[in-house]
């Protein structure tokens, strides 16, 4: 009787956890269900990026396996938040023109030759991301790095990957490079072990630094989209000087003591009538006069920029003894397409040009824009038209800074058909944005959250009028938000239900008793999956004590076995999942496909990398 009735006690408590058991099964079943659903659509790249993610943040909450709190947890997630500060410091740093500085003074040192411009920028973001947070390495250098790719013609897509994987893999150099490794010193201390040192991980680092360069030296043109995939359509500039026949080439003369030029005005020079030239600019010292007006007199010392055919412009300084020389900082805007270049604007009916001409009207004087062709009647005119009486639907094309043809555009009597962005820097500025950024990165060092750290950078950048609210809503790029905030509940269902901590028992069953070799690639393997699946930071969060446990089973050093997990845990190439590659996709104009090119590839180096160098020189 005593038996039976403590079985009799029993049987209700066992129904439980049968019944539990099969719910965890079940919930188990949804979530990979769905996993596999979500790769599935992210590699065939049918849909966009971030309706995947809302349809897959959707259907966990359908499916019951998380709550409607979690759901939408993404959205204040730490790593949508700093995503969201970072882009909104990176644009007040590239709206003041620190970086636009900068990628001149890379090109100054390095030259234009693309894997020279590479090697310099993916080394010095990498090494930069071994002791700041790597989005925010990456986000501090992505305005130079565009700013050259148009300077210098260079497709965007060959230079934004690369530096996205630096940066990347620039966060395995130092324990604090990456949030993964800080985490797995508390990891090792709770459990007893020793942690590591600072910079233990420091060669392993470098030598995945190395081997991303050497890779994408030796393969980029192959595995990186080319300009037909990516940014294929020509640029409007390049539109319009091709289909206009327009002078493009433009250089830079000293009036040396001497020159027949000194004195004269800029009609009286001829450059327009008898040279088919144009004078963008005069400078000297630190003042500068773009389309200078017709009466301005040119002196010894000053600097000039001319536009016309190549050997109309040497014939101009040859007859004037006028000496070659570089750019000045002044005017060496007038070359970069990114802050100036060629605008069609049309005359419209309320113009005060009506009835005048380009010298009674002062167009140079008013707007600094330098007329280069005009197109009345059916006519084109070039050369001198100073005379030519203006009529409504006349057309210039005009050479200017993109603010000044703004102030054009802003006046109802033009209509500027060119479709152009002005970048209005405000140098006045420069160093309020280094100083808040620089604030915000130092916070992270010294212990802050990044989330905190750098939205109070980003707030200061408002409250010190770097930037207005407005560009804050502007600068976020929100399909980026969404993907992340939507693919983040899907690491939330897998550590909750137990999906994660079930892949990892099958794999680790496959390898127990195995060499011991084969125990580094399974944790190398594994944690490069989990990568892609959820954060870094929850990934290592739930292998390392699967880690700890398989390596005492197995015999092998815990210590080496888990700070491998935690840097393979940043091989998260061959999606944009990670938020370096999540921010630097629209930038380099990427598709899915293109990361599995040419990440599938780099992921298979960094775990050959980081297995030989744990086997061999850690366990």
């Amino acid at each position: 009787m005593g038996t039976g009735h403590a079985g009799a006690n029993r049987k209700p408590e066992t129904t439980r956890v049968c019944v539990g058991e099969l719910i965890m099964e079940h919930s188990i079943g949804v979530v990979l269900v769905i996993l596999f659903a979500t790769v599935l659509f992210l590699v065939i790249d049918v849909v966009r990026l971030d309706v995947v993610a809302i349809v897959c943040m959707l259907s966990l909450g359908w499916s019951g396996v998380i709550s409607p709190e979690e759901v939408f947890s993404g959205f204040s997630s730490n790593a949508v938040i700093a995503m969201m500060a970072v882009m909104v410091l990176g644009h007040g740093i590239s709206k003041t023109g620190i970086m636009d500085r900068f990628s001149r003074a890379v090109i100054k040192n390095t030259g234009v030759h693309k894997n020279r411009l590479l090697g310099t920028l993916s080394l010095s973001v990498g090494l930069l991301s071994g002791f700041i947070q790597n989005i925010g390495a990456a986000a501090l250098f992505l305005p130079g790095v565009l700013n050259i790719s148009r300077r210098e013609k260079i497709p965007a897509s060959a230079l934004v990957m690369p530096i996205g994987f630096a940066a990347i893999l620039g966060g395995t150099i130092s324990m604090v490079g990456s949030g993964p490794l800080i985490i797995t010193n508390d990891l090792l201390n709770n459990s007893g072990l020793e942690p590591y040192g600072l910079f233990s991980i420091t060669p392993v680092g470098v030598l995945l630094l190395l081997s991303g360069i050497c890779y994408f030296f030796i393969l980029g043109d192959r595995v990186l989209p080319s300009r037909d995939q990516a940014e294929t359509s020509r640029s409007e500039q390049e539109k319009l000087i091709e289909a206009l026949n327009l002078p493009s080439y433009i250089r830079h003369y000293s009036i040396p003591t001497g020159s027949p030029l000194a004195g004269k005005t800029n009609e009286l020079s001829e450059a327009w009538d008898r040279y088919g030239i144009n004078v963008l600019g005069i400078s000297r010292g630190n003042e500068a006069e773009y389309a200078p007006w017709r009466e301005t007199l040119f002196a010894e010392g000053q600097e000039l920029a001319l536009l016309g055919k190549e050997e109309q412009i040497d014939k101009f300084a040859s007859d004037n003894g006028l000496v070659i020389l570089e750019p000045g900082d002044r005017l060496a805007t007038l070359n970069d397409p990114v802050r100036a270049g060629f605008a069609e604007v049309i005359i419209t009916p309320r113009s005060g040009m009506v009835g005048k001409t380009i010298r009674q009207f002062s167009l140079r004087k008013r707007y600094a824009v330098e007329p280069v062709i005009l197109f009345s009647k059916g006519e084109e005119i070039r050369g001198d038209f100073s005379d030519h009486t203006i009529i409504p639907g006349d057309t210039l094309i005009v050479h200017a800074l993109w603010e000044k043809i703004e102030s054009l555009k802003d006046d109802s009597g033009f209509m500027v058909a060119t479709p152009f962005v002005a970048q209005n820097q405000d140098r006045t500025g420069e160093w309020k944005a280094l100083i808040c950024f620089l604030c915000a990165i130092g916070l992270v060092l010294a212990g802050a959250p990044i989330t905190i750290a750098f939205f109070s950078g980003a707030a200061a950048m408002v409250l010190t009028k770097v930037i207005a609210i407005q560009d804050v809503y502007q600068a976020i790029e929100w399909k980026v938000v969404f993907l992340i905030a939507g693919l983040i509940p899907l690491g939330t269902a897998m550590q909750n239900t137990g999906a994660a901590a079930f892949l990892a028992d099958k794999v680790m069953i496959l390898v127990h008793g195995g060499h011991p070799l084969l125990v580094v690639i399974a944790v190398a393997i594994l944690a490069t999956v989990f990568s892609l699946l959820m954060s870094n930071v929850g990934a290592i969060m739930v292998l390392a004590p699967l880690v700890m446990s398989m390596a005492q089973i197995g015999g092998l050093d815990p210590r080496p076995l888990t700070l491998l997990a935690a840097v393979c845990v940043s091989n998260s190439f061959v999606l944009p999942t990670h938020q370096v590659n999540a921010m630097m996709m629209s930038s380099g104009g990427y598709r899915n496909s293109d990361y599995i090119k040419a990440g599938g590839g780099m992921t298979l180096v960094f775990i050959v990398v980081a297995v030989s160098v744990f086997y061999f020189f850690f366990l």
